[in-house]
């Protein structure tokens, strides 16, 4: 199996080619050169792999949620090139993606979405791989409800968002947190293979990025608001 990966949705940018189980990546944490690197990055590790363009399987992508510009990208990216070489695209969580780096039984991905809010999801490591424990959602740390257990390994810029509130919410129920972890290409490769082996590739038109937040844009009112300036005075 061979599936060229791609993951935008925060401030870092991957790209990895996954080959029977191998992986080939390049990752930097390179905020407003996502579209720059994507495409030559891809060439790169394809011909660091021995990969021919057309002897892809799939092509796999981290849908968000995350950054809008950046979940936006990711999945363009992917759409375009699945539909050059007439290929299906396989969707990934990129907080599923995020939560295959931490360690233990109990996930819990969380991404800093600004607003006072993360993004979160939560996962459970069993015989059969990664399985999500609950819808992925939105929301102020504050008000975060886990499901029953303690002993849950944090992973993402959630846990630093918001002078660490989501810690501090958690705390004496998390065993371990990485708040410095952010997705990697080569992970959502991994997640993707065996959705892929199972059938689960799609046409690359239905491909579509998960934002959570329906409102993706700040007015200029709510901009002043969380920086705490007064609203501007009427004429």
């Amino acid at each position: 199996m061979r599936l060229l990966a791609f993951e935008t949705s925060t401030e870092a940018c991957s790209v990895a080619v996954y080959v029977d189980g191998e992986v080939h990546e390049r990752f930097a944490v390179a905020p407003r050169r996502h579209a720059e690197l994507s495409l030559p990055w891809a060439e790169e590790v394809l011909a660091e792999a021995g990969v021919a363009r057309s002897q892809l399987d799939a092509i796999a992508v981290g849908r968000g949620p995350g950054a809008f510009t950046g979940v936006r990208l990711a999945i363009a990216i992917a759409q375009g090139v699945a539909l050059a070489l007439d290929r299906p695209v396989v969707p990934v969580s990129t907080l599923a993606a995020l939560a295959l780096q931490a360690g233990g039984e109990r996930r819990l991905a969380a991404i800093d979405a600004r607003m006072g809010e993360v993004y979160l999801g939560t996962f459970a490591r069993t015989a059969d791989g990664l399985v999500a424990l609950s819808e992925e959602v939105v929301v102020k740390p504050d008000a975060v409800d886990l499901p029953a257990g303690d002993g849950w390994h944090g992973v993402g810029t959630g846990f630093d968002a918001a002078d660490g509130a989501l810690r501090l919410r958690l705390q004496g129920r998390l065993a371990a947190v990485d708040a410095a972890a952010l997705p990697h290409a080569a992970d959502v490769a991994r997640l993707a293979a065996p959705v892929f082996a199972a059938g689960g590739g799609i046409a690359p038109e239905r491909a579509e990025p998960a934002y959570l937040r329906n409102d993706v844009a700040l007015t200029l009112a709510q901009q002043r608001a969380l920086r705490g300036e007064a609203p501007p005075r009427q004429p």
